[in-house]
């Protein structure tokens, strides 16, 4: 055993050793047989096994059910500056090499996925937008800003300012409060505006990254949407839960003969309409402010002609214990949108949702399919972006799925 550095030390269960030493960063609370030492919020902890044996250091965080959450299991690390310099530049670095041109626009640290436990941030041209999600993230978020914003003005890009979106009800089970704002940084004052305009795959839109969902704007369907816009070619194109127009602007610009775009949300379809006009595609482009799954038996009735839906709902479950009723709703909008197309129409679907696994959702689809009465031949399945990297040993960054189908 390593002699602990820190004031805290955790003895976890064989459970929690196992799942660590398979790569796993959380420990829960549940998971913990012994700790000593001061339990300061967002202090480091060494953990170790039921053997004495080191498995690593993390953040405390003591009002969460995830109590601890490792930053690493090197025995050697020093947790200063120069330490969480280098996180940053891994992830930068990364970001680099599989975005290429769209760097500008893309996710720069996305959580455990790059070592950096709660912590999000986005860029948008020259604006960031953050949120800090653990309470150890948030003791040290001042030098991560100030050192993430040194390595990407010294590599040239330009950066006015970093928005704090933390306006999210999972800090306070971190005991954190939540709030927005600029972040401000030592001899700088924060940009007149949050608005910043952004291009992605050829499509404008004014980004709000103060009051816009989650930071601001989607970046994880981006190559996504490109594979809607390569296939629109010509189609009559149905986009549901459409929020600021996404897909739908990207297959009106791919060459859609017609684009109609639907949300619940009338600011939504405000919001789209005003990108569509951005883009010169108002022309081709109508929207509706409804309810999409009124919408689409309606549709049926009335023999809509549509030969390319869309379904891009918002998460229906963010905890286990609301899978099924999820799975109702999911089978609900694809059913639908199978019976409203006509055979050789095609069909992208997708779940934002970690907990709606792919394989129940891929069930689910063939449940659907049989239902009604048609097979689905699989043109592409896909996932989140590479800026949103999966970690096959946290499945809890695995989390998008999206497939196309023609329905034949």
């Amino acid at each position: 055993m390593k002699t602990a550095r820190f004031e805290m030390t955790a003895a976890v269960t064989p459970k929690a050793e196992r799942s660590v030493t398979g790569g796993h960063p959380w420990i829960y609370d549940t998971e913990i047989t012994s700790l000593s030492g001061s339990r300061e919020p967002g202090g480091l902890v060494d953990v170790i096994g039921p053997k004495g044996a080191y498995l690593g250091t993390g953040f405390y965080s003591p009002h969460s059910k995830i109590r601890i959450r490792l930053v690493s299991r090197n025995a050697n690390d020093r947790f200063d500056r120069t330490f969480w310099s280098r996180r940053l530049r891994y992830a930068l670095d990364y970001r680099r090499a599989v975005m290429g041109e769209d760097f500008r626009c893309c996710r720069l640290v996305f959580g455990e996925a790059d070592f950096l436990p709660g912590l999000t941030v986005d860029r948008f041209g020259p604006l960031l937008s953050a949120q800090v999600l653990s309470v150890g993230m948030e003791r040290i978020k001042g030098m991560i800003f100030e050192e993430l914003m040194a390595q990407l003005e010294q590599s040239g890009e330009r950066i006015d300012g970093i928005f704090e979106r933390n306006d999210v009800a999972i800090r306070e089970l971190e005991g954190l409060p939540q709030e927005k704002g600029w972040h401000l940084l030592p001899g700088r004052e924060p940009p007149a505006s949050a608005v910043t305009e952004i291009e992605e795959n050829g499509v404008r839109y004014l980004v709000d990254v103060e009051n816009g969902q989650k930071t601001g704007f989607f970046l994880d369907q981006k190559y996504n949407r490109l594979a809607v816009k390569q296939l629109a070619r010509g189609r009559r194109v149905l986009d549901c839960f459409t929020h600021t127009g996404s897909f739908g602007l990207n297959a009106a610009l791919g060459g859609a003969q017609h684009v109609t775009a639907v949300d619940v949300s009338e600011s939504a379809i405000a919001m789209a309409r005003e990108n569509a006009r951005r883009n010169g595609l108002d022309e081709k482009m109508d929207f509706v402010a409804a309810d999409v799954f009124e919408l689409l038996p309606k549709l049926a009735q009335e023999h809509a002609k549509y030969d390319f839906v869309i379904l891009d709902p918002p998460a229906f479950t963010k905890s286990r214990r609301t899978v099924d009723a999820a799975l109702r709703g999911y089978r609900e909008i694809n059913l639908r949108a199978m019976k409203l197309l006509p055979r050789g129409g095609y069909l992208a679907t997708c779940s934002c949702s970690h907990f709606m696994e792919d394989g129940l959702f891929r069930r689910m689809l063939r449940e659907a399919a049989a239902d009604a009465g048609v097979q689905l031949r699989q043109v592409e399945a896909r996932q989140q972006g590479p800026d949103h990297p999966i970690l096959w040993n946290v499945p809890e960054t695995d989390y998008l799925k999206f497939y196309i189908f023609q329905v034949v």
